[in-house]
């Protein structure tokens, strides 16, 4: 297990950041290394990111000191999706098979957890999304097609898309983790603009199905003080409340959300206004 640590940044000492802080701060590069479980904890709402890639063998979940318990999931809860090939999840005995693009929620108190790729010549890869919990809930698997779909977008502004809701209110109870997956549509690089704000919860950005030489440009900062990072293929950023959260990519892209805060309303945003945005 791998896990490294980042601590939370005021948006002032956000405005001096150069390119190379800025990255250090809230991108997370590299995610999926072959048998290994790579974390990056975030002192914003204690929100862990991180990513399983077993190929020689199953591995496991383990805690450490950073996660403060003798299991990970003690006090934590956990949303897993499938980004590579055929996998299979253990939790506590139960077995869950995650085809590319499943989610599977696992609830707090799980003690075991093991992943598995089904052919080590294309290994699944686990994104794992992890934030505290109060109450156990029911460990469940989701299906991209079990998701609530929602379609929005227009061609003309370049962001027609379907966002998946998976790990959501309506569709499994969770203690505050809300996640799903949205898929624009070819010839359709926009997310999320006109941009919005929500100073209730973090939210993780995920960007995968691209291909090595194309790019997202994930705009970020107070929206009177715009900052952008350039993502690769399977690179996250971590946003911090008080920021916006947008890209723009050099061709369509699929990007999975997360959210841990005060609530689960995933309507809860505080819009910005087109003429804010410096």
């Amino acid at each position: 297990m791998k896990i490294s640590v980042r601590h939370a940044s005021h948006p002032d000492a956000v405005r001096g950041f150069d390119t190379e802080t800025l990255r250090d701060h809230f991108l997370v590069p590299t995610l999926f290394e072959a048998d290994e479980t790579v974390f990056t904890y975030s002192h914003i709402d204690r929100f862990v990111v991180g990513g399983a890639m077993p190929v020689a063998g199953p591995l496991k979940l383990d805690s450490s000191k950073e996660i403060g318990s003798p299991n990970f999931l003690d006090r934590r809860e956990l949303g897993v999706v499938n980004v590579g090939g055929a996998g299979r999840v253990t939790v506590d005995g139960a077995v869950y098979e995650l085809a590319p693009r499943d989610a599977l929620y696992v609830a707090m108190g799980s003690k075991d957890v093991v992943f598995e790729s089904l052919d080590r010549r294309e290994p699944a890869k686990f994104y794992l999304n992890s934030t505290p919990a109060h109450a156990r809930f029911e460990t469940m698997k989701i299906s991209i097609g079990q998701a609530k779909a929602v379609h929005l977008g227009d061609p003309a502004q370049s962001n027609e898309r379907t966002i998946y809701q998976m790990i959501h209110p309506d569709v499994v109870r969770t203690a505050q983790l809300v996640l799903g997956m949205t898929v624009l549509k070819p010839n359709n690089m926009w997310n999320t603009m006109p941009c919005h704000t929500h100073d209730r919860r973090c939210e993780v950005y995920f960007y995968f199905d691209l291909p090595d030489d194309a790019r997202v440009i994930h705009m970020m900062g107070e929206p009177e003080q715009t900052r952008h990072i350039v993502v690769a293929n399977e690179q996250a950023v971590i946003s911090p409340p008080w920021s916006i959260h947008s890209g723009v990519g050099t061709r369509n892209y699929t990007f999975i959300w997360a959210m841990g805060g005060d609530n689960q309303d995933f309507t809860d945003m505080d819009f910005v206004a087109m003429d804010r945005l410096r």
